[in-house]
């Protein structure tokens, strides 16, 4: 076998050991700041992290959990010509941030990877569920309502914008993923007991 043969399997290794850096506690580590599975919801994600840690920690783990799927994404879309190996790649850095081989596979909700790895493989779509995002997190303030909505328009969107049945199934599953890891969350929507961005966890 090639090395080109080989291509696919290594980057689907590198991108989830990639996604399997937890951004969230290298951060805090660094800040010197509250580990963030020590506190709050005790999720190492963006929301949890700007809770207990302040701005610069939330913002800076936002980064690196968006960079790294988005440079998993972006990369594969370069290397690969197979539209399926590609969107497998970079389900990847999702997977690991789900499943991280450094914490025990105990990882974060994966809403910033998985939106970063949609922007690497599909730009305007990317763009489309920040927006989404965005526009639900500033009017009803629900981080994970805001989650759920822009991944809720990830299968629309993937319809809309005309892209191949292989996207559209990698899409649904994403999203299914998205739902299935904010189970806890939705529950907590619906009895009206979810915390909004800014306030404590309950």
């Amino acid at each position: 076998m090639t090395f080109t043969d080989w291509l696919p399997a290594l980057l689907a290794i590198g991108g989830y050991l990639l996604g399997s850096i937890p951004f969230g506690v290298v951060v805090a580590k660094w800040l010197g700041t509250v580990d963030p599975r020590t506190a709050g919801s005790r999720n190492i994600g963006f929301t949890n992290v700007l809770r207990v840690a302040g701005k610069k920690a939330g913002l800076l783990t936002l980064a690196g959990d968006v960079g790294k799927g988005w440079v998993v994404g972006w990369v594969a879309t370069l290397l690969l010509t197979d539209e399926t190996m590609v969107l497998a790649v970079a389900a990847c850095p999702i997977l690991g941030h789900l499943f991280p081989v450094f914490l025990g596979f105990r990882g974060g909700k994966g809403v910033a990877t998985a939106l970063g790895a949609v922007a690497g493989v599909a730009p305007w779509l990317g763009l489309a569920m920040l927006a989404v995002w965005l526009a639900t997190a500033a009017v009803w303030r629900y981080s994970s309502g805001a989650a759920l909505a822009a991944f809720a328009a990830l299968p629309i969107g993937s319809v809309l914008m005309g892209k191949t049945w292989q996207f559209q199934v990698f899409a649904w599953l994403v999203s299914g993923l998205i739902v299935l890891r904010h189970k806890e969350n939705i529950q907590r929507l619906w009895q009206g007991t979810e915390p909004k961005m800014g306030q404590a966890a309950r």
